[in-house]
């Protein structure tokens, strides 16, 4: 449960640090309405996200999940998934491309793949969307550590390459370091003191 929290988070990429249970999680989910608070608002360049379609709101803001879970088919079925919905075409490649992966993945059965190659078809299901910003939920916690180097290599790559603004969420200070220009450390659900509990300006 998140008490008294305000903050701003700004266009590029934001780190929420903390430990678990600190309530970086339930921040994300309330970014992007998988969760409503009971209490203040949550604005979304500048509108109430409750004013906001869910549907369009999450295509904006989308939420790239800890742990990998593809739909069923092929790497580029999953790409296709999201954009199909709203009757728009996608480049499969260039997502894929996007999060690393080649084309080759394409046609690939996408529950065949590595955890981390799985990841990466999560990623780049998101970035079919062309979301505004990429919420990512611990995104290397079920990785090995050269899985975990790779895909934030493609995250820091992303920021650099399209512009698009992330929130990563993580409990690995270095981690927060090496994605983030800013860092947004909770703890107990609250902003926590000091000059890491709020985000850089």
């Amino acid at each position: 449960m998140l008490r008294g929290v305000s903050l701003r988070l700004g266009d590029g990429a934001t780190a929420l640090l903390g430990p678990s249970g600190a309530g970086k999680s339930t921040l994300l989910r309330l970014l992007n309405r998988l969760a409503d608070p009971d209490s203040g608002r949550i604005l979304f360049r500048g509108e109430d996200i409750r004013a906001l379609d869910p549907r369009e709101l999450r295509r904006r803001a989308c939420l790239v999940p800890q742990l990998p879970a593809p739909l069923p088919g092929s790497a580029a079925d999953n790409v296709r998934f999201g954009p199909s919905l709203v009757g728009r075409d996608v480049s499969v490649e260039r997502s894929l491309e996007l999060a690393g992966l080649s084309r080759s993945y394409a046609d690939r059965d996408a529950s065949r793949l590595s955890v981390g190659e799985q990841q990466r078809v999560m990623l780049a299901r998101a970035l079919a969307l062309e979301p505004e910003v990429l919420l990512l939920d611990e995104p290397t916690s079920a990785l090995d550590e050269d899985a975990r180097e790779g895909v934030e290599r493609t995250l820091a790559d992303l920021v650099a390459r399209t512009g698009v603004s992330m929130v990563v969420v993580t409990h690995d200070r270095g981690q927060a370091s090496r994605l983030a220009s800013r860092i947004v450390e909770l703890a107990g659900g609250r902003l926590a003191d000091g000059p890491a509990g709020v985000a850089a300006p």
